[in-house]
């Protein structure tokens, strides 16, 4: 049905709610020690049509397009964790342990659903293979916030994303083996076509990385960042007109750039960037949520919808987990991999909550609508849950320092300035860290100011910190 016309005002004020309520969240959420990634889906519910509804539902649908783009600048960091030094080192184990682990979420998921509760057979597979899913946004946010580093992060950061690409296969085949079912006559070319689709944006987003590097070759650095973002937002336009995710093709942008050129900072910028971005995107999926369905009352196939979404929800969370330590188990990972890394899957967000909507409007009608709700609920419930238990990981795995932890008081003067020294260092070390994306940025900055001026120099002492 068509929404009311909107004024520009309603529009801008609306944005500016989003944003000063998410950062507002984040200062509660940080006393209780919960990842801002839960402040942002909070503050779409209590914004939403749930609670307050001062957000006009013809917004939250004008900005559908927000969920491509903020996928894009996500899965284009993911890319930087592809370096063929990495790969080389972990990325045989890491795409082993992701098939073990999304086998196992997958299967049970399917067992549970089709035959203990009896649900459609098309419902039941478009679920399973969204069960794999891991959402790169709320992990990589998570890790950024904590600063996290090391040896788990890289095997994480790669298994989280070679869980997509397996979860986007997975779903391509699944809606068309769903579609075919429900019209009676299978084709094993409706199942094909989607893959290929995927494979077709893979080979263009690989075409995009090679352009970028020429295009940013030769330009001044205050037009790397406008360059970037502007082939960012081309692949996601070519992307909608193909009807395909751009998670696997901007990774694979990603992938190929930071190969070809090992521009670190590229990546930084764009980081620095972007925060504004993914708190509207994590805002809005807060508001898109629609409680009603299931306390309203809502079934399917005589199944109330709060029991299918609490049964996705326990059952990917213990399966994440379960497949995880399976398969590191069986590649003979180290301890802290093997019982913290299935901790850090848990999130589900940005990625399931697109296809779904995707498998709405593929599928339509009841089943539609009831994939979309059920993903949607137990995403919420997941980005409650799912940040804190990654953040938990890393600090267990000690990835943040363990800073956590505080250490005995030391028994003599002697241990107490050896002790100050070190924490000297480490603070230094977590300064410039912190900083680093800033100070890429403002690095831009300045040489964009230098450009511009006569003498070269004249604000840097203003900037340099």
């Amino acid at each position: 049905m068509p929404f009311p016309k909107i004024t520009a005002a309603e529009i801008i004020i609306s944005i500016a709610l989003i944003l000063m309520g998410g950062f507002t969240m984040t200062r509660i959420t940080k006393r209780l020690r919960l990842p801002n990634v839960t402040a942002y889906i909070l503050v779409g519910v209590l914004l939403g049509p749930v609670c307050l509804n001062v957000i006009p539902k013809s917004i939250i649908a004008g900005t559908e397009f927000v969920s491509d783009i903020s996928l894009a600048f996500i899965a284009f960091g993911v890319g930087e964790h592809f370096r063929l030094s990495a790969l080389k080192r972990c990325g045989a184990s890491a795409a082993a342990i992701t098939l073990i682990e999304a086998v196992c979420v997958s299967g049970v998921m399917f067992c549970l659903l089709y035959f203990l509760l009896g649900i459609d057979l098309s419902l039941s597979i478009v679920l399973s293979a969204l069960a794999a899913a891991t959402a790169p946004a709320s992990t990589m946010m998570t890790i950024r916030q904590a600063r996290a580093k090391g040896g788990f992060v890289d095997m994480l950061l790669q298994v989280m994303a070679f869980d997509n690409v397996i979860s986007l296969i997975a779903y391509s085949a699944a809606i068309s083996a769903a579609l075919s079912i429900n019209s009676g006559s299978f084709d094993y070319r409706a199942v094909l076509f989607p893959i290929l689709k995927n494979a077709g944006a893979v080979l263009i987003g690989a075409a995009f990385g090679c352009l970028l590097k020429i295009f940013l070759g030769k330009r001044s650095t205050d037009n790397r960042l406008i360059i970037s973002v502007a082939f960012l937002f081309a692949f996601c336009g070519v992307c909608a007109l193909l009807d395909v995710s751009p998670l696997l093709g901007c990774m694979t942008i990603g992938t190929v750039y930071i190969n070809m050129t090992g521009d670190h900072k590229l990546f930084l910028q764009l980081a620095y960037f972007s925060p504004p971005l993914l708190l509207i995107f994590f805002v809005r999926s807060g508001l898109n949520f629609d409680f009603a369905s299931l306390t309203g009352g809502g079934t399917f196939g005589g199944i109330p919808l709060w029991l299918i979404g609490i049964i996705y929800f326990a059952a990917r969370l213990l399966m994440k987990y379960a497949g995880a330590f399976l398969g590191s188990a069986a590649l003979a990972q180290s301890k802290e991999i093997r019982n913290y890394l299935g901790l850090a899957l848990i999130p589900q967000a940005g990625v399931a909550i697109g296809l779904s909507a995707l498998g709405a409007r593929s599928l339509g009608g009841e089943l539609g609508a009831t994939l979309e709700t059920v993903v949607v609920f137990a995403c919420i419930l997941y980005e409650f849950v799912g940040p804190p238990l990654a953040r938990l990981s890393l600090s267990l795995s000690g990835s943040i320092g363990g800073e956590d932890i505080p250490e005995p008081p030391p028994p003599d003067a002697s241990e107490l300035i050896d002790k100050v020294r070190r924490i000297r260092e480490e603070n230094a070390l977590s300064v410039s860290y912190q900083y680093a994306e800033e100070t890429a940025f403002t690095e831009a900055a300045e040489e964009q100011i230098e450009a511009m001026h006569s003498r070269p120099g004249l604000y840097k002492d203003k900037f340099r910190r």
